[in-house]
């Protein structure tokens, strides 16, 4: 039982991937409007309705590399030993993410430069970006702070990924996505410890 149930899952799991490939892909070769969800489908090699079944939205297809990312992160996060301080947990979290995965791929690249450019991807983006900081804050709740609430550290930790990735992306990656994301934390970790 344990393995068919294994085994459903794991097909779930590469049809959800290779709708959101097929989607990533039509994006960049049509151009986001002109790209329709029974497009997608059949890129997909699926139905209309099977891709309801995944998703809501071409959006949500195209978006899903990065949900899936920010689960990985949040699962690390809760993964953290409990003696770290809040901070502490947030690098160590990256840190495991960043070993596991390596820097962003190409397609994380594109999903951010598509988003920039489309206000309904920029909005599911947001959406995703409040979950997550909501989520952040309750894993670290009593977590040692230094007296700075959770809440807070979150958003500064939030506010430094994305000021990284919009300095790897100005940059015209010279540097490794990771590189440039330590040293914004560095510099935000100064009054955190």
């Amino acid at each position: 039982m344990d393995a068919t149930v294994g085994l459903r899952e794991r097909k779930k799991a590469e049809t959800r991937q290779a709708v959101h490939e097929a989607t990533l892909r039509l994006a960049v070769e049509l151009g986001l409007d002109n790209v329709t969800v029974e497009a997608i489908a059949d890129a997909a090699n699926i139905s209309r309705r099977t891709f309801s079944n995944y998703f809501d939205s071409k959006e949500d297809a195209l978006l899903y590399g990065d949900e899936r990312r920010l689960g990985e992160l949040m699962q690390h996060v809760r993964d953290q030993p409990a003696q770290l301080s809040a901070w502490r947990a947030l690098r160590g979290a990256l840190e495991c993410l960043f070993d596991e995965d390596g820097s962003p791929d190409r397609d994380w690249l594109i999903r951010t430069k598509l988003a920039k450019r489309h206000p309904s991807l920029l909005a599911r983006q947001l959406a995703s970006r409040v979950r997550l900081e909501t989520q952040l804050t309750q894993a670290l709740a009593g977590r040692a702070a230094g007296g700075v609430a959770a809440e807070v550290i979150t958003a500064a930790f939030l506010a430094g990924l994305r000021v990284a990735t919009q300095r790897w992306i100005a940059d015209g990656e010279t540097r490794t996505l990771r590189e440039i994301t330590d040293q914004v934390l560095d510099q935000i970790a100064q009054p955190f410890g």
